[in-house]
């Protein structure tokens, strides 16, 4: 047993059995980072990955199948699931892992090893071991695997308490908003508008048509489809309303088609935008580095900041759980928002609130 423990401690530090050399092979970390431009970013790209690795014709058109069935109905969802597993089948083929016919668990534990490595949030990294998982699940289910790697598989731990992604001051947002007002065009005015207005996430805002624009109960409304292929309506304030009317009217208000276009009329894709609020917001004196899911994390925040009910922001968000909700509140370890002041004076009423 002491010879074990000896072997198992040379590559961990405790140079318990440095002298007889190394009994533990810690796999080096991947040649190349699991990030940036991904393997496949279509399906023709990642069939010939999934040949590349081995997997017959049958597993291919399960493939297509699970991509546009259940919560994957939407486009956007369709492309980022394909690239997450795309990443993962071109690991398995630079590391001569058998993805095909015989995953092992001990490749799914390396995988996210290395996901860990190349620097991605955990959030990024859970999300990928999700999508192959689901995959996974579904090509058992056909027949075209034996088993699942990823069954079992340990995940980074979230952080439950805060939100990793920038987001901007209520200050900031309004600088940004009024810098564009003068100097961006009116399309431009338009998507800032949207992406704050309704904390929505850009790709959703980004596939929404001109017909899903409507009214409801004397609110001007939009219709988009969000995270899990399901329809959302987001109530339009009339700053938005303006500014989306402006943009349609120089467009000659066309009936139909996507809502935002570029001047060749082809709907506008993530890394413009992600291009145009880092500009944007340069101009403005924001030092840091955003992108477009930086103007949700700002509705959310500034809505919490200002007291709105953790409920209604929450069905504001599309959160499915509170807890996801929480990490947006700022001020969630405020001493002045404690309840122990309301508390005493319940029971001693000649104590008052701070503030009150």
């Amino acid at each position: 047993m002491a010879e074990t423990r000896a072997d198992l401690d040379t590559n961990t530090g405790t140079g318990l059995a440095a002298e007889r050399g190394t009994a533990l092979d810690v796999p080096r970390a991947p040649e190349r980072a699991l990030r940036g431009t991904p393997p496949a970013r279509a399906a023709g790209e990642l069939a010939s990955l999934m040949r590349a690795a081995g997997m017959d014709e049958s597993a291919l058109r399960a493939t297509g199948v699970w991509l546009v069935s259940g919560r994957r109905s939407s486009a956007h969802t369709q492309a980022a699931y394909l690239r997450d597993v795309g990443w993962w089948v071109w690991w398995c083929t630079a590391r001569a892992a058998e993805a095909a016919q015989a995953p092992a668990p001990m490749d799914a534990d390396l995988y996210v090893a290395d996901l860990v490595a190349s620097g991605l949030a955990r959030a990024t990294v859970n999300r990928r071991v999700a999508a192959v998982s689901s995959w996974y699940r579904y090509l058992v289910r056909e027949g075209c695997v034996a088993a699942n790697p990823f069954e079992g598989a340990e995940r980074p731990r979230m952080d439950t308490r805060h939100s990793r992604t920038r987001g901007l001051s209520k200050q900031q947002v309004t600088d940004v908003l009024a810098h564009a007002a003068e100097h961006e065009s009116a399309r431009t005015y338009a998507l800032l508008w949207l992406m704050f207005a309704t904390a929505g996430r850009i790709g959703s805002l980004l596939s929404a048509r001109i017909e899903d624009l409507s009214e409801d109960s004397g609110h001007r409304v939009l219709d988009v489809v969000v995270k899990g292929g399901q329809s959302k309506r987001f109530a339009l304030p009339p700053p938005a309303v303006a500014a989306l009317d402006r943009y349609l009217a120089e467009r000659g208000r066309p009936g139909s088609g996507p809502l935002f276009v570029s001047r060749t009329g082809r709907t506008l894709v993530q890394s413009y935008v992600w291009k145009l609020v880092n500009r944007i917001a340069g101009e403005c004196g924001v030092d840091f580095v955003i992108s477009p899911h930086s103007f949700r994390h700002s509705a959310i925040t500034i809505a919490l900041g200002e007291g709105r009910p953790l409920h209604v922001v929450q069905d504001f968000a599309g959160h499915a759980d509170p807890r996801t909700t929480r990490r947006y509140d700022r001020d969630r370890d405020a001493l002045d928002r404690s309840p122990a002041y309301h508390l005493a004076a319940l029971v001693a009423p000649s104590t008052r609130p701070t503030g009150t």
